[in-house]
């Protein structure tokens, strides 16, 4: 097996290494940048964690102090029984009669006691745990980027950027990352338990207020928890959220295994009755969410394009858009009808005022200020522009290719 790895790696001609210098060269530019940002999202979010979770296992401490007591006996009960003997004792001597020592009195914690104790200490050892995750997440973070920065050739660099990150995969590393600020949500959940139960023996009202608060925090976290699975666009999820997609996924992927709609197969790709296919009960969220943002989506480009046009504040920053105008709506040969309503709600749209901001755009270039051939290329792009939406008007939409004049046809049209 090692003589063929070697065999492999010497059949790689240097210069063909060379030659692809440049290919691996844009995969390093664009491994590191996810990288990067997918490391120092880690290191950030086991920063918050970290801190987080060193406050609460402190004051989980605190109550722990005072619980754990009540699992031994306490010593004033065990005085004031020791008394209680001793003068019964007297007592009997002066009275002449017989005094019999009582057995020890044996001791057993209450239930509430029992309970809440052990939910602390469940609680603060998930707590620890979950500092401890972060931290070794935080080192193997640093030891990834210094590891990925240790050869600077784009060949190699590259080679290490795809062993190390099919090593994360490979190793469930996101899971990883995903597990700890759930031991942090389950020590919390402990904590409030715990606390009910400790409330129990002290005062009722006390004991309804912890238990109607821990209610309360367990519904909006179910709420949060459920809401990705319903809306994807939702931004709020918990550490929960994503197993409970895997589960049911993976619970309707089997239902429609064992009961195919009609006129169905079981082949991958099969079609559901409703359009959907089998394969799209093995997607992930980010998969879900990526494919619904590219379906029905005419309204968001619309809104976002309003947006774009609002947010461009000065010339220099509308030209480009404007200049793309006539990208949109024409090819090389054929009308492009996909953004021909985007741009008719832009032109007709009272925030937006397209037409107005093309004739200002255009009566820039006879200011002076601009150079000569900066103020050129700006009036062609307004005329292109002007010209492109005056295309809107024809009603003609038969498929006979349309020549697309150029700009000579411009001046034609328009001067």
């Amino acid at each position: 097996m090692a003589h063929k790895a070697r065999v492999q790696k010497e059949d790689i001609h240097p210069d063909e290494e060379a030659a692809a210098a440049k290919l691996w060269a844009v995969y390093v530019s664009e491994a590191e940048k996810y990288d990067r940002s997918l490391v120092e999202s880690w290191k950030s979010d086991m920063e918050g964690l970290l801190i987080f979770a060193a406050l609460f296992s402190a004051i989980l401490t605190a109550f722990l102090i005072e619980s754990y007591k009540s699992l031994n006996p306490d010593s004033g009960d065990l005085t004031v029984h020791l008394l209680a003997q001793i003068s019964q004792q007297l007592t009997a001597s002066a009275n002449g009669s017989t005094f019999l020592i009582p057995p020890p009195h044996s001791f057993t914690p209450t239930l509430s006691s029992l309970i809440c104790n052990g939910l602390w200490f469940m609680s603060l050892g998930f707590s620890l745990a979950c500092a401890l995750i972060a931290t070794f997440v935080q080192q193997w973070a640093r030891d990834f980027l210094h590891k990925a920065d240790i050869r600077s050739a784009p060949v190699i660099r590259a080679r290490i950027f795809s062993y190390l990150y099919y090593g994360l995969k490979r190793f469930q590393m996101h899971t990883v990352v995903e597990i700890i600020p759930l031991l942090l949500h389950g020590s919390l959940l402990l904590f409030f338990s715990g606390l009910v139960a400790f409330l129990t023996t002290v005062n009722t009202v006390m004991t309804v207020i912890a238990a109607t608060v821990l209610a309360i925090v367990s519904a909006v976290y179910c709420t949060l928890t459920l809401l990705p699975l319903l809306h994807l666009d939702c931004p709020y999820r918990t550490p929960l959220s994503g197993a409970f997609w895997r589960i049911s996924h993976g619970l309707m992927g089997f239902w429609y295994h064992r009961n195919p709609p009609h006129g169905t197969a079981h082949e991958p790709g099969a079609s559901d009755g409703s359009g959907d296919t089998l394969e799209l009960h093995d997607e992930t969220m980010v998969e879900a969410m990526s494919r619904t943002a590219l379906e029905t989506r005419s309204e968001r480009d619309y809104k976002a394009l309003v947006w774009t046009v609002k947010s461009l504040a000065d010339d220099a920053e509308l030209e480009p858009f404007i200049e793309v105008i006539p990208d949109l709506l024409w090819g090389p040969y054929y009308r492009r009808y996909a953004y021909e309503a985007h741009i008719c709600g832009l032109i007709h749209n009272p925030d937006t005022r397209l037409l107005p901001r093309i004739k200002s755009l255009l009566d820039s270039c006879y200011t002076g200020l601009l150079p000569w051939d900066a103020s050129q290329r700006r009036i062609i792009t307004c005329y292109k522009a002007f010209w492109a939406i005056a295309s809107l008007a024809k009603p003609d939409r038969s498929s006979e290719p349309w020549e697309r004049p150029g700009s000579v046809y411009l001046g034609v049209l328009w001067i």
